[in-house]
């Protein structure tokens, strides 16, 4: 095929897009501004979402991450990426960790984010909401490194038949390994566990 200049078409692969910023739910101000420094724990939160393949289709995951301490405080994983997987997530992290008023929440403008439902949790909370600008993935730089972190390690490794195969390796990376075992850079190459532990 390569002498005689053949070349084979392949179908470009279906990549769900996770954030639908085309509504007209209010948006919040970006508040952080790329200054992903946090001198506590539980004081700015990273939110986002991602998707797994798996042979029973996708698999959404959405993640909350603590700016401070790089720990993974709250996920969910559903085969839909309604309100409803976001607001677990929040829930879990909110419940786990038991934040002050005055905590930052920083998110993408995604429905998910903006929908009437979150941000009546965030202000249960006493916190208050922040937005990236429009497709710009630096504005949420830290949980995107997560998420590749992530697919690297554990995800392009894996093909999972099932759904529920895929959340049990989940749920052993992100808590028995991301946020016990792994060290990042970040951190003075400490663990998110440590890193919150040195910090109480």
């Amino acid at each position: 095929m390569r002498r005689h200049g053949i070349r084979a078409l392949a179908g470009r692969r279906y990549r769900p897009c996770t954030t639908d910023s085309r509504h007209d739910l209010p948006i919040a101000p970006n508040l952080l501004k790329q200054q992903f420094s946090a001198a506590l724990p539980n004081t700015v939160w990273l939110a986002d979402i991602t998707y797994l393949p798996t042979g029973e289709g996708w698999l959404y995951l959405a993640a909350v991450l603590d700016l401070a301490t790089r720990k993974i405080v709250g996920w969910s994983m559903r085969e839909h990426m309604r309100t409803e997987l976001t607001s677990a997530a929040l829930m879990m992290a909110t419940q786990r960790q038991r934040p002050g008023a005055g905590l930052i929440c920083h998110s993408d403008r995604g429905s998910q984010y903006a929908a009437e439902a979150y941000r009546a949790q965030l202000a249960d909370m006493k916190a208050t909401p922040s937005m990236s600008r429009t497709g710009c993935c630096y504005d949420n730089a830290p949980m995107e490194s997560f998420f590749h972190t992530l697919k690297v390690e554990l995800v392009h490794q894996r093909r999972w038949a099932t759904r529920d195969e895929a959340r049990r390796d989940l749920f052993a990376y992100i808590e028995g390994y991301y946020n016990r075992q792994r060290i990042h850079s970040a951190l003075g190459y400490i663990t998110p566990e440590q890193a919150e532990r040195n910090a109480s």
